[in-house]
């Protein structure tokens, strides 16, 4: 019997799941699991609704390394919490941060990881409105944690996760490259790999000409893919079918996994979203994506289960003509980005 937090339980799977459902959901009344006219921990999602146009969103960020190709932890934590309001269908307008650092930190490493989070704010004019900071003693923490929580209005209406039978599963770009490089870094394999950590602003326009046919998006971080889909197929009682062949992992990416074993379904994307829509807008849809300057693939669609065995279930039909579960992340997944 597990009687402490292991690394496993904040891997954004199945661990994470259970610790959520045991320890914070369960010890509260569903009146103060949302808010009126709103949407929180009654429907789990990228963040809350309140009053039915606020969205509220809010992550903690930890990586090793904390400076990688494409960015730091100034700019995951920027990006991050952005997508996260962005994927509710809000428009950003504010963040607070929390830093946290171990005594001897290096300034200029502070000074570098600020001014990247600062600079994300600034190309995607969101204020930073508050925040703060603190210093643990070196033999209690090492490197540097940030909290960040954004702020965001509705502008049309709120995306609120509710895949429907027959939509369409369009990723905006390739899967697994952060995760890998991450991986790479740790491992030590030589790799040209280069983050995808970037703000998912231009989905606006997206999500306010499409206002009923984007029924769910998403970023999938932690535990990629794979708890993104599986989290929508829970909330729904519905099946989700995936073509293997038509998933875009990048051959790097796929040689950084065949490597270390990871499976690229659930390694971390921090510039990627996973939306499910009408399958009758989904043409049109992948059009204005391609024109917004994203690579979006069909990679499925959802389905009504015949019997209940198959509710709630991901499955993967294999290149090679077989099929496969897609289960929930569980276990500890390497790497660790958040």
């Amino acid at each position: 019997m597990v009687d402490k937090i292991l690394l496993s339980h904040g891997n954004g799977g199945k661990d994470t799941q259970n610790i959520l459902d045991k320890y914070i959901f369960s010890k509260l009344p569903e009146y103060l699991k949302k808010t009126d006219n709103g949407v929180g921990l009654d429907h789990p999602d990228d963040g809350a609704i309140v009053q039915g146009k606020i969205v509220i969103a809010t992550d903690s960020h930890t990586i090793n390394p904390y400076f990688f190709p494409g960015g730091s932890i100034g700019t995951l934590a920027a990006s991050g919490t952005i997508n996260d309001v962005v994927m509710m269908g809000a428009k950003p307008l504010a963040m607070l941060d929390s830093i946290v650092v171990s005594e001897g930190f290096p300034l200029d490493d502070l000074d570098k990881i600020t001014t990247d989070l600062i600079n994300v704010l600034k190309e995607n004019n969101i204020s930073l409105v508050g925040g703060d900071f603190k210093v643990m003693p070196a033999n209690s923490m090492s490197g540097i944690i940030i909290n960040t929580v954004g702020l965001g209005i509705v502008e049309k209406n709120p995306i609120v996760d509710n895949i429907l039978d027959g939509d369409v599963i369009i990723v905006t770009g390739n899967i697994g490259v952060h995760g890998a490089l991450i991986a790479s870094l740790q491992y030590e394999i030589e790799s040209t790999l280069k983050s995808d950590v970037k703000p998912l602003t231009k989905l606006l326009k997206l999500f306010n000409d499409f206002p009923n046919d984007i029924h769910a998006a998403r970023d999938p971080t932690r535990g990629g893919l794979a708890a993104t889909l599986n989290e929508w197929a829970q909330l729904s009682n519905k099946m989700i079918v995936i073509e293997e062949k038509e998933i875009p992992i990048p051959e790097e990416v796929k040689s950084v996994t065949q490597i270390t074993g990871l499976d690229p379904l659930v390694l971390a994307n921090e510039g990627v979203a996973v939306l499910s829509v009408n399958p009758s807008a989904s043409k049109e849809i992948v059009k204005e994506l391609e024109d917004l300057g994203f690579e979006p693939k069909i990679i499925g669609k959802v389905i009504q289960p015949t019997n209940h065995d198959n509710e709630k279930l991901v499955i993967v039909r294999t290149e090679i003509g077989g099929a496969k579960i897609l289960e929930m992340p569980s276990g500890d997944i390497v790497p660790r980005i958040c």
